[in-house]
């Protein structure tokens, strides 16, 4: 459909002058949204812009306390989720929404399974989820237990369910987080195809650069109230970063106040996963940051589960701090100061229910029990204030759930939880995955900070841009083996896909620091 096409039909869907507020915050104030026929229309703005409420409210999760919503021009309240679905408004969240133990084509069609009489039609079933999942360009065999899946092909799951319901409106939520970039141009080439049929697409993205290449128009919250609405083409990137932000945002990395030093922190020798990855031979300098860079799938984070203990190495040494270390489980990694804050944060870094101050302290009871072992309380509240002040955290106090707090502020009590344990090694598995480009800025200017006190800090990153922004060297994988370790400052993104897409195997450089490799890039002493 073309874009005369779309402004003659009008919106598709039309909200407007929806209004929410929960415990008398209010979270939207008289916001205008609309989407037409044949276009995408991307929701911008920062965690807690209201871009969520919003979302929901469109899908029937919630229903506005003011304000209408239409569709083809008639009015109607989604009372639920199911609906909305009903009347063809569907919704991919961000938050991975599978049932672990079910398979693929169970999934997508949970609840709407296919029938022949009484029964389930399994081979109807598994014969409409592979169409579905060939419609992404995707290879996913539908019988497969979804927790066998990796995340990146989960969340095509996620999109190939939605994308089943035949939807008029489709809502996606950060689909392409964990997305290689192979997987987030298949997500593209059907978001076109889906256009040209006449589906409105709303899109909500932190990578904004991406937006370039499918949006058609954009519109701005800030603080609950709409900010402005504009053609794509009409716009750039820096105006809607300043209107998200309400001023302008002269930089996306802060000045780095950390220098590595020549002293070694962490140095690994021969690591293997039989089957899975090595041996990689890399070392992490004081005052460094150290990036891991490569495709999904490449090992990077297999290799920081196995520092950490979540895994078992099968050979290979690990020296910290001058020790080497036996490390069999998390426990041993946490109790010689190796701390890993995972890409799924809810899932391995927060126990959610819990209340912030709980969650600080979570790995270190000890340190906020009295007398006979009891947690005294008012210490665990005190040390969750310190840290609340310390990291910026934007939380009601100590006693809010860690479930209601943004994605950045929830990041943040994770890092304090580790602070907290006196962590002398960090590493960061993706840890702006779904954070707006104001919440990752002071992501950015914590881990500096940590490097600068001392702290060993590890970035696993699939955003290029965040490593060459913050990091000093780049340890770049390929399908389980570290290929290459390059300094930052005279690297570049083509260079660092070069070795990340396997086109260097006949190159004679390796991921172990050899001396004279060491030389090069070791930094001045100080």
């Amino acid at each position: 459909m073309s874009p005369a096409e779309r402004s003659e039909h009008g919106p598709l869907l039309r909200l407007a002058g929806i209004s929410k507020a929960f415990a008398g915050v209010r979270a939207l104030d008289a916001v205008d949204f609309e989407v037409r026929a044949g276009e995408v229309h991307a929701l911008c703005g920062e965690n807690g812009a209201g871009k969520s409420t919003l979302m929901k409210i469109m899908s029937g999760i919630y229903q506005p306390d003011a304000g209408t919503i239409s569709l083809n021009g008639a009015s109607l309240v989604f009372s639920s989720p199911r609906a909305a679905e009903a009347q063809g408004v569907v919704m991919i969240h961000q938050e991975l929404n599978l049932v672990a133990h079910l398979s693929v084509a169970e999934n997508m069609f949970l609840a709407r399974e296919p029938k022949r009489g009484w029964f389930i039609d399994r081979g109807r079933m598994r014969a409409d989820a592979t169409r579905c999942l060939a419609r992404l360009g995707v290879a996913i065999d539908p019988d497969l237990p979804v927790h066998q899946l990796p995340v990146a092909q989960q969340q095509m799951v996620e999109i190939a369910k939605a994308l089943s319901m035949n939807a008029k409106v489709l809502i996606m939520d950060e689909p392409t987080s964990s997305l290689t970039e192979a997987e987030t141009g298949h997500l593209f080439r059907v978001i076109e195809e889906l256009r040209r049929d006449g589906v409105g697409i709303v899109y909500i993205s932190h990578r904004l650069d991406e937006m370039a290449r499918i949006v058609d128009r954009v519109t701005v919250l800030r603080d609950g109230r709409w900010v402005g609405s504009s053609a794509f083409a009409d716009t750039t990137v820096d105006r809607i970063v300043a209107q998200m932000v309400g001023r302008e945002l002269e930089d996306k990395f802060p000045p780095r106040r950390s220098s590595p030093t020549s002293q070694t922190l962490l140095d690994v020798r021969g690591l293997q996963r039989n089957g899975v990855f090595g041996p990689v031979d890399f070392d992490l300098w004081r005052g460094e940051i150290l990036g891991f860079a490569g495709l999904i799938g490449a090992g990077r984070t297999e290799v920081a589960r196995t520092l950490f203990g979540a895994e078992v190495k099968d050979a290979g040494s690990i020296r910290f701090g001058g020790e080497e270390l036996r490390i069999r489980s998390p426990i041993d990694a946490i109790r010689h100061g190796i701390a890993y804050v995972s890409e799924d944060r809810k899932a391995h870094g927060l126990a959610v229910k819990m209340t912030v101050a709980e969650n600080i302290t979570l790995a270190n009871l000890q340190a906020v029990c009295g007398r006979g072992g009891f947690i005294d309380f008012h210490a665990e509240t005190e040390t969750a204030r310190r840290y609340i002040d310390a990291l910026g955290i934007r939380t009601p106090g100590p006693q809010q759930p860690a479930r209601l707090l943004s994605g950045s502020n929830q990041q943040k009590v994770v890092i304090s939880k580790w602070l907290f344990r006196q962590a002398r090694l960090i590493i960061f598995d993706e840890p702006t995955r779904g954070i707006d480009v104001g919440a990752k800025y002071a992501i950015y200017e914590l881990m500096d900070r940590l490097a600068a006190d001392g702290i060993g800090v590890i970035l696993i990153s699939s955003e290029l841009p965040e490593i060459l922004g913050l990091t000093d060297r780049v340890a770049v994988f390929h399908e389980g083996r570290l290929v290459k370790t390059l300094a930052t400052r005279g690297t570049s993104q083509e260079e660092i896909m070069h070795y990340a897409s396997g086109r260097a195997e006949n190159d004679n450089g390796s991921g172990s620091t050899a001396p004279a490799a060491q030389r090069d890039l070791a930094p001045m002493a100080s």
